[in-house]
């Protein structure tokens, strides 16, 4: 099966006069089940529609719109793989110099808000044309949310953009369902009953028997309100029990349905059996290609979804939390697929997911009752409903190891070793550490402070301790040499200076040097994002500290890597600034040895407090045994109380 048309030469080779829908993405055409444009696309094409691709269309004028003529029955829009305005700056809101979703790497080929601007632009083009819009970008934007990059409220992705109907989620029911009453003759304007989708309607029309959330302008007006509006699009959300909810937004009201239904196992392997060309589009070779599929071309996706919840994570929002799994077979035959393949040299990269080791659901009771509102399966405690279970997932990849051709087999993407730990049976973990670690095995503590962990949704520090020996030990056993990459946040609401210092001093005990450090980016629709704007927590709208200077977000991350020469200044007024001059000396118990600067400063305060001037707090810098076991015990007293407060929320609970 070739690339779907891309041209008018294209559609004259199959003899199509006129397409039946056109997609329009802002990453460039890459036919890969990892890309989500390319599911959706050959969903519609196995429906039995023509289907053409527009990748990175200029938008400065209309002209690469209509490249493809006017589709029969709709456009489908998305701004690629990830929101267009992450993929363009960083989270210090820096221009990327790079596009690993666009030919050759570079930066640029996409607008801003690529969403809103390519539905402008097909507007211009044929006025009252069907548009639906979807992907992560269109998931994430359709409420009322916070915009990082404006500083600001805005409204519905749906609102701004001009378009019909809003997919969010996976978008494999919605879109079947919209395309195929599309051909029947139903005006998209009367798609008012497909789960997973969300459209604007004159408020006299609301349908009864919705949630509410605050209003747009409720939400610009007043924090709390924000903050409540997060909570109820984050409990309802739920295919068991979810239910429509609406939202004002200025002169029309934004109706989202309930959520459409996970994919069931056949569905899911009819998905990922679609003929995919597994490669970038041959127009772009001469550009070295598209950089994004490095990653994911030789690596199998088994599942979606993620009871892990995390609060800066998009999943929740977008795939959710209930786990959809494809049957041993349909990865098999993938994998027996790539090795078939011209460049597969015998490895495959990854079999995983947005958690590699979720197979099934973290209970048996969510899958007639659903998952419970505003609670956790993992955090900070595992709940005692938790079922773990690896067989499955461990069958699996012996069978894949057995495969003619394949040497290794990975797992790259992320292992929650909270869930892990709580299996009583070792032998997933043995064999992950002798034949699926590639020398580093990357895991997500995040922080070690209780405090941020509860705010971040993950378990406390204990947990990953207990992982960590476990893997160490099991590794050395097996006699190999092998290490966990812990990845690690700064910043995040909740996080003080003194954080910070916590967990700069744990690193340095377990004598870790992480190589990269990722400073809290505030996405659209994540929790961790509402606390980062309203400074509450959503569910108890309790005041959160929020780090929101560049300047203390550099001594945050600097912290985390004391060791370096270039961070000792700015360590040293972080510790200053956090009252641990106990930290700043040449004796093995502090993080940072004074500089010049610091000393002349040491020095002056010595002289003001001799002249009986107002010296400041007396601290040498010597890093004496006494500050240092007076900090020592400052911490050991903080996790008392993090601890105790954990303990009586849950006997709350």
């Amino acid at each position: 099966m070739p690339f779907l048309p891309i041209s008018k030469e294209d559609m004259q080779e199959r003899g199509i006069e006129q397409l039946d829908f056109i997609c329009i993405t802002g990453d460039s055409y890459v036919d890969h089940p990892s890309f989500g444009i390319s599911i959706i696309s050959r969903v519609v094409e196995s429906l039995g529609f023509t289907v053409g691709m527009i990748a990175q269309p200029d938008w400065h004028s209309t002209r690469d719109f209509m490249r493809l003529g006017k589709p029969k029955y709709a456009f489908l829009v998305t701004s690629g793989n990830i929101d267009s305005m992450v993929a363009h700056y960083t989270s210090a809101k820096r221009k990327r110099s790079d596009d690993a979703y666009t030919a050759g790497g570079k930066a640029g080929k996409r607008p801003d808000r690529a969403v809103i601007v390519y539905c402008k632009k097909l507007r211009e083009a044929y006025g009252d044309i069907p548009i639906a819009i979807g992907g992560l970008e269109a998931s994430l934007r359709r409420f009322a949310h916070y915009d990082y990059w404006d500083d600001a409220v805005r409204p519905s992705i749906l609102y701004d953009s001009g378009a019909d109907l809003l997919m969010y989620g996976m978008g494999e029911h919605q879109v079947t369902e919209i395309c195929t009453r599309l051909a029947k003759g139903e005006d998209i304007h009367d798609l008012k009953d497909i789960r997973g989708t969300a459209y604007l309607v004159k408020p006299v029309d609301t349908p009864y028997g919705a949630v509410e959330c605050p209003s747009l302008k409720a939400c610009r007006e007043n924090k709390a309100e924000y903050a409540k509006a997060c909570r109820i699009q984050y409990d309802w959300q739920d295919e068991v029990y979810g239910k429509t909810i609406i939202q004002r937004q200025d002169d029309m009201m934004l109706v989202q349905t309930a959520p459409s239904p996970v994919l069931t196992t056949e569905e899911l392997d009819a998905v990922y059996e679609l003929p995919y060309m597994r490669t970038y589009h041959p127009i772009y070779e001469k550009e070295g290609g598209v950089p994004g599929i490095k990653e994911v071309e030789f690596s199998i996706t088994h599942n979606r979804g993620c009871f892990g919840f995390c609060n800066f994570c998009s999943i929740a929002l977008h795939q959710g939390r209930r786990i959809a799994v494809r049957s041993e077979e349909s990865v098999l035959r993938e994998a027996k697929l790539l090795t078939t393949l011209p460049n597969f040299k015998g490895y495959i990269h990854d079999v995983g997911g947005p958690t590699a080791n979720f197979r099934r659901t973290s209970c048996d009771k969510q899958i007639e009752h659903g998952l419970c509102k505003g609670r956790k399966c993992l955090a900070p405690e595992p709940c005692k409903n938790l079922v773990v279970d690896h067989s499955e997932y461990l069958e699996m990849l012996r069978k894949i190891r057995e495969i003619p051709k394949v040497k290794k087999v990975f797992i790259r993407s992320g292992i929650r070793y909270d869930y892990l730990i709580e299996d009583k049976d070792d032998e997933f973990m043995r064999e992950l550490i002798e034949n699926h670690v590639s020398g580093q095995l990357k895991v997500a503590p995040e922080h070690c402070s209780a405090a941020v962990l509860d705010k971040m949704g993950k378990p406390h520090i204990e947990a990953y301790k207990k992982f960590q020996d476990k893997f160490y030990k099991m590794t050395n056993q097996i006699g190999k040499e092998q290490y966990l990459v812990p990845y690690l946040m700064s910043s995040h609401p909740g996080s003080t200076l003194n954080d910070a210092v916590e967990l700069a001093l744990f690193l340095k005990s377990l004598k870790m040097r992480p190589e990269q450090v990722q400073d809290f980016y505030p996405t659209p629709g994540t929790l961790s994002t509402c606390m980062f704007y309203t400074e509450m927590d959503p569910y108890t709208l309790e005041k959160v500290y929020v780090p929101k200077t560049a300047e203390e977000k550099g001594m945050q991350r600097a912290l985390l890597q004391y060791f370096r020469p270039q961070n000792q200044r700015k360590c040293i007024e972080a510790l200053q600034k956090a009252r641990r001059t106990d930290l700043i000396g040449n004796t093995s118990g502090c993080l940072v040895k004074p500089d010049a600067q610091y000393l002349r400063e040491q020095n002056e305060r010595l002289r003001k407090k001799a002249s009986g001037g107002k010296g400041g707090r007396n601290s040498s810098g010597n890093g004496s045994d006494r500050n240092w076991q007076q900090g020592k015990a400052h911490r050991q007293n903080q996790g008392q109380k993090h601890r105790q407060k954990a303990h009586t929320g849950k006997n709350k609970a």
